[in-house]
C-alpha cells in the first residue's frame, strides 16, 4: 500500500492553490490548531489572489472550534511571528508560498513564542488535518470521534488587528535605534516583488531617515515574484546603478528573506550578508559562542572567511527550521541560508527580511565604506552554479545508483581541477531536484553541473 504523501515540506504546507492546497486543508488546519496551540491565533497573508479564499476557510476552521482569529491582513511572515508574542496569542498562521509563483500558496504555523513548529508537532497537526478532512467538519481534530461543536455565544469570532503594521514597523525601527544607527544620508532601492512587504519595508526605512526608491510595491498578487523581488534582481540592479543608491534590497513574496545588491550592482546573497553581519557583530560586541549557523548550501568562500576570522560555523540541512533548531540548541544568535533567509534571534525568532536588511545597513554605516568594498574584503566567493531540474518523483533521488555514481565522478573531477563540491537535493516545496556545483572556475562548475543535470533528467524526469 502506497504511503500517504506528507502535507508538510521544509516550510509548512505548500502547493498550487485550489489543487494541492485546498480550502478543506485550511479549514482542517484552523480546527486542529485551536486544539493543539490554543484558541487565539494571529492570521496574516501575502498578496496572492488565493489568499483571501484560504483565509476564509482558515477562519471558518478556527471559529468552528470556538477560537478567535486575529486578522493582520496582508503582512510579512516575520510580522506574524512578532505579533504572536506582542499580542500574547497562542500561535500564528501565515498564508503564503514565499518565493514560489503566484498560483502557489502555503500555510506556515508559529507557536506562542513565534517559533515554527517542530517536526513532531507537524506530524500531530497533519494527523488532525487529515482526520477533519476525512470525517467532516464535526470531527474532533485530536481523536477518532466526532465532537459536539460550539453553538450560540460559544462559536468563535474573527477580529481585525487595526495597528498590525504599526506594531511591526515600530519594532523594526527599534532594531536600529538599539544599534544607535540612523539612515539620514542613505539612498536605498527596494524591490518588494509585489509581495507582503510592499508597505512595511519602504515605510520603515523612510522613518529611519532614508531616501527610498521602491519598485514592484503595488501589492499586485497576480504577479507576486514574477520577474521581480529576490527571485529576479535585474530591475533592482538597474535601479541601484542608475540612481546612485548605496545599496538595493529585494524581498521574496512574504519577506522572510532578503537579497542585497551593492552600489556597483553586485548580487549579495545570504552568505555575504551573514558574513558581513557576523564580522560587524564580532568587532562591536562579540559573537556568542564564537559560532554561527548556516546550511550545507553555503559557499566554500563563506566557510573560509569565517574560519580566517576565528568564527566557527555549524552546518545544517537546508531549511530555516533546521537552522533555528541548531541555533536554539547551541545558544547561537546568528544563523542563515544562502537564499537570504536569515535569523537574528535577538530580534525575531524566525527569518525576517526587514530585520536582516537593517542589520546589514548597521554594519555598512559602521564600516565607513561602500557596500561593494565591504563585500569584497569580507569574503571571496567560489563560482557556483545552481540548476533546478523538474522531475516526476523527487523522492527517488537518494535511491538512484546512476546519480550517486555520477556525483562521485563529478567530485573526483573537481578535485583534479582545483577543488570544489557537489550537492544534489530535492526541493522541499516544488517537484524539483536542485543541482549545485562549486568550483575554482565558473566554466568548470557549469560543465560539471550540466553533466549532472543530464543524468538527473535521464533518470528522474
Amino acid at each position: 500500500m502506497k504511503a500517504q504523501k506528507r502535507l508538510f515540506g521544509t516550510d509548512g504546507i505548500r502547493g498550487v492553490a485550489n489543487r494541492d492546497l485546498t480550502c478543506e486543508m485550511a479549514f482542517g488546519l484552523g480546527a486542529t490548531a485551536v486544539r493543539m496551540l490554543g484558541p487565539t491565533l494571529v492570521i496574516g497573508r501575502d498578496t496572492r489572489i488565493s489568499g483571501s479564499m484560504l483565509e476564509a476557510a482558515l477562519i471558518a476552521g478556527i471559529t468552528s472550534r470556538g477560537g478567535t482569529a486575529l486578522l493582520a491582513g496582508v503582512i510579512p511572515t516575520p510580522a506574524v511571528a512578532f505579533l504572536v508574542k506582542d499580542l500574547g496569542a497562542d500561535g500564528g498562521i501565515v498564508i503564503s508560498a514565499s518565493h514560489n509563483p503566484p498560483e502557489y500558496n502555503g500555510l506556515k504555523i508559529f507557536d506562542n513564542e513565534g517559533y515554527k513548529l517542530s517536526s513532531v508537532q507537524e506530524v500531530q497537526l497533519e494527523e488532525g488535518i487529515r482526520l477533519v478532512m476525512q470525517q467532516g467538519a464535526s470531527a474532533d481534530a485530536t481523536s477518532n470521534e466526532s465532537e459536539a461543536l460550539p453553538e450560540g455565544k460559544d462559536i468563535g469570532q474573527s477580529q481585525l488587528i487595526p495597528d498590525a503594521h504599526e506594531r511591526y514597523i515600530n519594532h523594526a525601527v527599534g532594531i536600529l535605534t538599539k544599534e544607535q544607527v540612523r539612515l539620514d544620508t542613505i539612498r536605498i532601492a527596494v524591490d518588494c516583488g509585489n509581495g507582503a512587504a510592499h508597505y512595511t519595508t519602504p515605510e520603515t526605512l523612510r522613518r529611519l531617515g532614508a531616501e527610498v526608491l521602491a519598485i514592484n510595491d503595488g501589492g499586485n498578487g497576480a504577479i507576486i515574484n514574477v520577474d521581480s523581488g529576490s527571485s529576479d534582481l535585474e530591475q533592482l540592479i538597474e535601479l541601484v546603478k542608475s540612481n546612485g543608491a548605496c545599496l538595493g534590497i529585494a524581498h521574496d513574496g512574504d519577506a522572510d528573506r532578503v537579497i542585497a545588491v551593492s552600489n556597483k550592482g553586485r548580487e549579495l546573497d545570504g552568505d555575504y550578508i551573514e558574513a558581513i553581519c557576523a564580522l560587524d557583530r564580532k568587532a562591536t560586541r562579540g559573537v556568542p559562542n564564537n559560532t554561527l549557523v548556516s546550511t550545507v548550501m553555503c559557499n566554500i568562500g563563506f566557510m573560509q572567511a569565517m574560519q580566517e576570522a576565528g568564527l566557527n560555523v555549524v552546518q545544517t540541512a537546508v531549511g530555516d527550521a533546521n537552522v533555528l533548531a541548531a541555533m536554539r540548541k547551541g545558544g547561537h544568535v546568528i544563523g542563515g541560508e544562502q537564499s537570504g533567509h536569515m535569523i537574528f534571534i535577538e530580534h525575531n525568532p524566525t527569518g525576517d527580511g526587514l530585520a536582516t536588511a537593517l542589520m546589514l545597513l548597521a554594519a555598512l554605516q559602521r564600516s565607513g565604506s561602500s557596500l561593494d568594498d565591504l563585500a569584497e574584503r569580507t569574503m571571496k566567493k567560489y563560482p557556483q552554479v545552481l540548476i533546478n531540474v523538474s522531475v516526476r518523483d523527487k523522492s527517488q533521488l537518494d535511491n538512484c545508483e546512476a546519480i550517486a555514481t555520477a556525483v562521485t565522478q563529478a567530485e573526483a573531477e573537481l578535485l583534479s581541477r582545483g577543488g570544489g563540491r557537489v550537492l544534489l537535493r530535492a526541493s522541499g516545496t516544488e517537484p524539483l531536484v536542485r543541482v549545485m556545483v562549486e568550483a575554482a572556475k565558473k566554466d568548470i562548475a557549469q560543465s560539471v553541473a550540466e553533466s549532472l543535470v543530464s543524468i538527473v533528467e535521464s533518470e528522474l524526469a
